[in-house]
């Protein structure tokens, strides 16, 4: 991290347990340090076991990594850090229209067989994952569930943690997977607008309104490594890497200047045409001069 991006986090973390009235054993290792070393492994996909050596040891950073997602610490600088984004770029704070989808992503050998199934529609066995991000492309919730399950089903689960996590969210569009009695379900129990966007009959690539930007943000994920293929035991950590994906998106969106990342290239001016002179018997072209 760089020291601007280590300024947006600082003040996010929970203050040391040696700071506190109940008191605590002064921390070893500098949390800085920590934080560089999960973002490396979340970055480059390698074992908690091959963190290089000048990073703190791995059962530490890995301990770290486990207690902050347990806590609720991983999900509160997220959210923080999205509010923070939506201001710099004009728009509301909280998003109150979201697009939802999912995403089967392969598990390792290694992983249970308990926490995993096979997607007939992808052909994958693995976990799925299920994202709802705002209008401009951020994550505001995620989930991880075996990849047998029915998106209809799991969206369930998935729209009721997204109404009591952010209660400000009214409308939801999502592709068709998501239709049928769900639509009713949503209206009713959670007084949400859910919408779906239909896939036309055409052969080839299709732009679809609205759905287009979830898109853009499973490719965002899936630059880290890490997140390609999914190694972890516990569902739980997978959503942990998804979480410490996105927050290192949004650091380097807040500490670029605006004008990088927020505001489009002025177009280039349009030629001059020369002016023409019709002396008959001849033709004078002038050229404006530069």
């Amino acid at each position: 991290m760089s020291d601007a991006e280590w300024s947006l986090i600082e003040p996010l973390l929970p203050p040391p347990s040696c700071t506190l009235p109940t008191g605590g054993r002064p921390e070893k290792y500098d949390r800085r340090s920590v934080i560089n070393a999960i973002r490396y492994v979340n970055r480059t996909g390698c074992q908690w076991r091959a963190v290089p050596f000048e990073y703190p040891p791995w059962r530490t950073v890995y301990r770290w990594f486990q207690k902050w997602h347990a806590a609720g610490v991983t999900a509160r600088i997220c959210a923080e850090l999205h509010e923070q984004v939506r201001l710099r770029e004009g728009k509301n704070p909280r998003s109150v229209t979201v697009v939802v989808d999912s995403q089967t992503i392969k598990a390792d050998a290694t992983v249970s067989r308990a926490t995993t199934g096979y997607d007939a529609g992808k052909k994958a066995t693995g976990r799925k994952r299920h994202l709802a991000v705002d209008t401009r492309g951020l994550p505001v919730m995620m989930m991880v569930t075996p990849a047998n399950v029915h998106d209809a089903h799991a969206a369930r689960d998935f729209l009721f943690r997204l109404r009591l996590a952010h209660p400000e969210v009214t409308l939801v569009w999502a592709d068709s997977a998501y239709g049928g009695e769900l639509v009713t379900w949503a209206k009713n129990r959670l007084n949400l607008t859910l919408k779906t966007v239909n896939r036309p009959r055409t052969k080839g690539f299709v732009l679809l309104p609205k759905r287009w930007v979830v898109e853009k943000s499973i490719s965002w994920i899936m630059r880290s490594r890490r997140n390609c293929r999914d190694y972890e035991t516990l569902p739980q950590h997978a959503e942990a890497h998804l979480a410490w994906s996105v927050m290192a998106l949004m650091t380097r969106r807040l500490t670029k200047p605006a004008a990088a990342w927020r505001e489009p290239k002025p177009p280039p001016p349009a030629p001059v045409p020369p002016l023409r002179v019709r002396l008959h018997p001849w033709t004078v072209r002038l050229t404006p001069a530069p």
